[in-house]
């Protein structure tokens, strides 16, 4: 049982450090694909702010989560974060597009919006994980 989990701990750091950078590229491309700042907006208390982005954070971790259950190589796992990343943000325009009065609601702190965005991540994260095949 040890041998098996020193073995296995270099495999657990690096699908970790990979979802790690899919995270943060996920987060760079996400604040600037919105056109409000959502980093500056949750330092200044703005929880329609923190919703809307803790949202799409949750609703991109879950897709890469099952692609780390499910993948068989490093490779696997970024090409699949990919696609989750591209997903959410399609959900996001889907969403602008739809309610174009958002852009401005959310910097604002209404709730309403921010929380509608948040679930549709969810909800598109939760399918993209289920869509992947492998």
């Amino acid at each position: 049982m040890l041998s098996h989990f020193v073995t296995a701990v270099p495999a657990f750091f690096a699908y970790f450090g990979v979802a790690a950078v899919l995270i943060a590229a996920f987060l760079l491309v996400y604040v600037n694909v919105t056109p409000y700042q959502e980093f500056s907006l949750i330092r200044a208390g703005n929880t329609a702010a923190a919703v809307s982005l803790s949202g799409a954070l949750f609703g991109f971790v879950m897709p890469v989560a099952n692609a780390i259950a499910h993948s068989d190589t490093l490779a696997d796992l970024a090409a699949w974060g990919g696609v989750a990343g591209v997903v959410q943000i399609l959900a996001y325009l889907a969403a602008r597009y739809t309610f174009p009065q958002m852009n401005s609601d959310i910097p604002a702190g209404k709730m309403a919006p921010a929380v509608f965005l948040a679930v549709l991540s969810l909800s598109v994260g939760l399918i993209s994980a289920a869509c992947m095949s492998y």
